[in-house]
């Protein structure tokens, strides 16, 4: 029987391992591959753009070293902020080959990057946003696939067109709440749930196809591509995230935290679009 299975689209994968090669006992991950991939490709395309706006190169080379540690620093330890209760030594915090990395604080962890960088450097923050942040979105759907083969972050029990099957016995976990809707093939329990990671990827390259597009064409001040970015990733992961089965909780309210976050981005976007910025050509 395949492992992973999407029914209604006459998709089956036999066998799915998260562990790209291994160098003797030391294990590559898949997870690891894909954020790699992105960090790569992200400063690549970020260059490029550089250089054809005429600015300075060691400028943006200099901060994507600083964005890329603080944001994984910030992506785990926004992770185990609101997931304590996994967590029973020092050893385990720092162990991020373990799992458990939060892309809203690596997000945030970047843009606090750059307002301490930008005003260092004296130069111009929203310019430098409106530079990158297509390619966070880009990495962002990207690193998503990653999920894939952890089969991880997937969502609630669906049957619509993209309805993607797991095996329950090789799920990174099986929610409480799905325990009594497991489908039976044969004698194997599957997980029949929301492909969210598919949905999130596919939303991010979307919103980075628009950002580019808007930045090329119709932008007009500083500050606008960086704001349509939090506006336009804030109602994606909104909605989406209220598909997961793995949310991180606020305490005991059962709000997800990743929703608030999603709502601040989207006001704070919109305020940064109507009074921030100056014009495209300030530095």
């Amino acid at each position: 029987m395949p492992e992973i299975w999407f029914p209604n689209l006459g998709i089956k994968i036999n066998e799915l391992s998260n562990v790209l090669f291994k160098i003797g006992n030391f294990k590559i991950y898949y997870y690891g591959f894909f954020i790699s991939i992105a960090f790569v490709l992200g400063v690549m395309l970020m260059l490029r753009e550089v250089k054809r706006t005429k600015q300075d190169e060691e400028t943006y080379l200099d901060f994507a070293f600083y964005a890329i540690v603080f944001s994984i620093i910030g992506a785990r330890a926004y992770y185990v902020l609101f997931s304590l209760d996994e967590f029973s030594s020092i050893w385990d915090v720092i162990n991020i080959r373990s799992g458990g990395l939060a892309i809203y604080g690596g997000v945030i962890a970047a843009v606090v990057t750059a307002v301490v960088y930008t005003k260092k450097k004296n130069i111009n923050f929203f310019l430098l946003a409106d530079t990158i942040i297509p390619y966070l979105a880009l990495g962002q759907s990207i690193g998503r696939w990653g999920n894939f083969f952890n089969k991880e972050a997937f969502g609630s029990f669906t049957e619509n067109l993209f309805a993607m099957r797991i095996m329950a016995s090789r799920a990174a976990y099986v929610p409480a709440s799905l325990k009594d809707k497991l489908i039976d093939v044969e004698g194997i329990k599957y997980l029949q749930v929301h492909p969210t990671f598919l949905y999130e990827s596919v939303w991010n390259i979307s919103l980075f196809i628009l950002l580019v597009i808007y930045r090329s064409k119709f932008k007009k001040k500083n500050g606008e591509v960086f704001s349509l970015y939090l506006i336009g990733y804030g109602i994606g992961r909104f909605f989406i995230e209220g598909l997961r089965t793995d949310q991180l909780i606020i305490g005991s309210t059962g709000v997800p935290i990743s929703q608030v976050v999603a709502i601040l981005a989207i006001i704070l976007g919109a305020i940064i679009f109507k009074l921030g910025g100056k014009n495209e050509t300030s530095k």
